[in-house]
């Protein structure tokens, strides 16, 4: 009996490898306010990835200090 695996279908192993391997961002800003009156502003950058894949994106775009 042969086992198949469906087109589509991923394991949470799989998505969990994927989304450290290749990194997501949020980014969310949201702002409350009532008659013209700012009372709530929330700002919120999540980023979800390995280190080594942040550290490679970061040096690329020079949020980081190269190691002597």
């Amino acid at each position: 009996m042969a086992v198949e695996k469906t087109i589509g279908s991923s394991s949470l192993v799989e998505v969990v490898d994927r989304i450290l391997d290749k990194g997501v961002v949020v980014d969310a800003w949201v702002r409350v306010s009532l008659v013209g009156i700012e009372l709530l502003a929330i700002e919120a950058r999540v980023v979800v990835s390995s280190v080594e894949t942040y550290l490679k994106y970061a040096e690329a775009i020079g949020l980081t200090a190269k190691a002597a």
